[in-house]
């Protein structure tokens, strides 16, 4: 059996649809469920919580976060920082 090497894009379009959190370079963690994303690794979120130091600070419908703002901005590692909430918890 030969395993095929998953890319962070391949991930993130098996989650659509999950709760997942996403954690920013300022800091910030949003949670929601991933609503898509494009090419850039820009993704959609709906059903957005915002947090700081672990503290609910907002609470929005929808929240459009842009690819350069994951706590690494090469592509690749980007599956580290969005992920299903059942992998964090």
């Amino acid at each position: 059996m030969s395993l095929r090497k998953q890319t962070p894009s391949d991930f993130l379009k098996q989650i659509i649809g999950r709760p997942v959190v996403v954690k920013l370079n300022s800091g910030v963690d949003y949670r929601g469920v991933l609503a898509c994303l494009d090419g850039y690794m820009n993704i959609a979120v709906e059903q957005t919580e915002e947090y700081v130091n672990g503290q609910l600070k907002n609470k929005y419908g929808d929240a459009f976060l842009r690819g350069n703002n994951g706590k690494s901005s090469r592509t690749r590692h980007w599956w580290h920082l969005c992920r299903s909430q059942h992998d964090i918890e």
